[in-house]
């Protein structure tokens, strides 16, 4: 269905990087975008460069994400919103693994149970959900991350299984490394975040995210892109590493 056939968007997350470029990549195709995000002062920006509709929401709370899905048939969902806390999940706080099983999947649970029954009922619309390579691959020292985009990706097949029959595409965007503001919000805003995690690759901009986004949407009605991974050229997944135990405490050494 081209984008001819959407006139209303939501989506998450919207205030910087990612979610910031599919506004304004929306907005070229004359879409009514309504941009969630927390960042006030960011979202107005945003409003007043792409005069998308901002809406300064937390994606927890439930009473105002209601509020506005039960005033807009949203022919577009962009689930985008997300945060980090990397760790092994053998040093986990509480509060961290909470704050990501909150943002990164209960909140694309509700938002989903607010939006698409309506797109199943009018026989239209497509959810774009943001997921992450981490969803499909292991990498260290990020387990509960890994966990919650494992569930995004879950609930992405099976969001086609509950409106099999209807015209309502899903599609699961799963980027790898992306040069965004993300590694300042997880690691800390200096210059050596920037240094280990942008200067010096060739990496893709979220504005490369968003065209793979608008090519999907833009696909004929009979046409579902199911998943895509969107990684640097240079970036690889998986990788064997095999280790030698190690001698326990009690064990003399060998001589």
């Amino acid at each position: 269905m081209p984008f001819s056939d959407y006139k209303t968007a939501l989506v998450t997350g919207a205030s910087s990087g990612i979610g910031a470029a599919i506004v304004e990549r929306f907005r070229r195709e004359n879409i009514e975008v309504h941009a969630i995000a927390r960042s006030g002062d960011a979202l107005k920006a945003l409003a007043e460069r792409t005069k998308c509709i901002a809406h300064v929401i937390d994606v927890t709370d439930r009473a105002a994400l209601a509020q506005l899905a039960s005033t807009i048939p949203f022919d577009i969902l962009v689930n985008n919103a997300g945060v980090d806390r990397p760790k092994k999940f053998l040093d986990a706080d509480e509060e961290d693994i909470d704050l990501l099983v909150d943002v990164n999947l209960r909140a694309v649970l509700h938002i989903c149970r607010l939006i698409v029954p309506g797109m199943v009922a009018r026989d239209r619309g497509h959810v774009i959900n943001i997921s992450s390579i981490a969803g499909n691959y292991n990498f260290g020292g990020n387990s509960t991350y890994h966990a919650v985009k494992a569930g995004v990706a879950m609930l992405s097949n099976q969001l086609r299984l509950d409106a099999f029959g209807k015209r309502v595409r899903v599609t699961e965007i799963c980027p790898g490394r992306v040069a965004t503001e993300i590694f300042n919000h997880v690691h800390g805003n200096d210059s050596s975040v920037r240094e280990r995690f942008i200067d010096g690759f060739e990496l893709p901009q979220a504005a490369d995210i968003a065209e793979a986004i608008a090519f999907a949407i833009a696909a004929p009605v009979a046409v579902n892109i199911g998943h895509m991974e969107i990684t640097p050229t240079l970036q690889v997944m998986g990788g064997l590493q095999t280790a030698r135990p190690q001698a326990s405490e009690t064990e003399e050494p060998k001589r």
